[in-house]
């Protein structure tokens, strides 16, 4: 079996759009009297009254204002504020509460893997003293199925009790929250928008598993690595723009995973946003040394903006002798040094 498989399972207004409906009576006895007055008081009321207010174009151009003013403070600043990359390292516990094989998130007690979180989270920031580490919970929320649905589209989303509590483990944490989706036949056109309300949260970010992107494919997942192409990553970007621009947010975070050349096409192709920023995730198992010539070859020399590396607890370490990297591996092997660093 090769080491590295699938994982199976400025500011902006709004005006609110209307009619403006024109009243009409009978009129007075003085307008009977004298239509020619009543003709004239009608003109006057018309002239005073103000044009249909187009909302939809006064929001578009709000948008444009604020997009124009956030490229101002990006170009000046190098980011937005309240940008968590690059003043921050994250670190994430990933997989899914409800589940035990999906990852750390989910297969230990709560309160036995927030111990676990604890030290790492301590080894992280001993390893550079430079960088605030930031906790993060990746949560698959939208995953991937083995069996088609009534749609059979091969993918099925978190109830809304899982995702609420999710989001009150991460804030017992003081962590920010990933969404990730594993949209199997179906696409992201479909599926993010499912997510919306809950990325109205400051604190909840989005990640997105080409893996598990089979429309290109025409297999259910698991058969085959799926893909997203450079357009499919832009459509997450304004996506999540927009839910920024709108809600006066500050940037989200957009976490793409990659372990193959395949799973990201056209990357080159990938348009930035500052109200976006985008990590690209090397997120195979195996040996270490085979970890490490992954990262350099699709993320290193193919960069979009920042990086991620992922940890797996159960797959690194086999088989002996090979092991887990820790985090000063990490950071003295890899280059760029990763700024998202995921344990499954």
């Amino acid at each position: 079996m090769p080491a590295f498989v699938s994982r199976l399972i400025s500011p902006a207004f709004f005006v609110s759009s209307g009619l403006l409906l024109a009243s009409t009576s009978c009129g007075s006895r003085q307008e009977r009297a004298n239509p020619d007055a009543a003709s004239t008081a009608s003109v006057e009321q018309v002239a005073s009254t103000p044009p249909p207010v187009d909302s939809v174009q006064l929001k578009l151009e709000a948008m444009r204002r604020d997009s124009l003013w956030a490229d101002s403070v990006a170009r000046v600043n190098g980011q937005l504020p309240g940008a968590i990359l690059p003043g921050h390292r994250i670190v994430a516990f990933y997989g899914n509460i409800r589940a035990k094989g999906m990852g750390i998130l989910g297969r230990e007690p709560k309160e036995q893997m927030f111990r676990k979180f604890d030290g790492v989270l301590k080894e992280w920031q001993a390893a550079d003293t430079t960088l605030p580490v930031l906790p993060a919970l990746h949560s698959v929320t939208i995953t991937a199925q083995g069996a088609a649905g009534k749609d059979g589209k091969y993918r099925l989303m978190n109830s809304k009790a899982t995702i609420e509590e999710t989001m009150r483990w991460a804030k017992e944490k003081n962590a920010i929250l990933f969404l990730d989706v594993q949209v199997g036949l179906s696409d992201l056109e479909h599926e993010l928008p499912k997510l919306e309300p809950y990325l109205k949260d400051p604190t909840v970010h989005l990640g997105i598993d080409p893996e598990f992107a089979m429309a290109t494919k025409g297999v259910r997942p698991g058969k085959k690595i799926g893909t997203y192409d450079a357009k499919d990553v832009n459509y997450a970007i304004k996506f999540l723009t927009r839910i920024v621009r709108e809600n006066k947010l500050p940037p989200k975070i957009l976490m793409v995973h990659r372990f193959t050349q395949g799973m990201v096409t056209n990357y080159q192709n990938i348009k930035l946003d500052p109200h976006v920023q985008v990590v690209m995730h090397m997120d195979g198992w195996g040996n270490p040394i085979l970890k490490k010539d992954s990262y350099k070859a699709y993320i290193q020399k193919q960069p979009v903006q920042y990086t991620g590396f992922k940890l797996f607890y159960e797959y690194d370490p086999r088989p002996a002798p090979h092991h887990m990297m820790t985090p000063k591996e990490v950071l003295a092997e890899l280059n760029p040094k990763p700024l998202y660093i995921q344990y499954q």
